[in-house]
C-alpha cells in the first residue's frame, strides 16, 4: 500500500514560497498566510 503525503507550509514569504512550489511538484501542498496577497 502506497502512502499519500499532504504537505502544509504556514508563511508565504522568501523561504515558504519557493519551499511550497518544490514541494507542489511532487506533493499536495496547503499554503497558508495571514497576509492573503500572497497565497494568491
Amino acid at each position: 500500500m502506497m502512502k499519500t503525503y499532504k504537505i502544509a507550509v504556514i508563511g508565504q514569504g522568501y523561504v515558504g514560497l519557493p519551499l511550497s512550489l518544490e514541494f507542489a511538484a511532487h506533493y499536495p501542498v496547503l499554503g497558508f498566510d495571514i497576509n492573503a496577497q500572497r497565497v494568491e
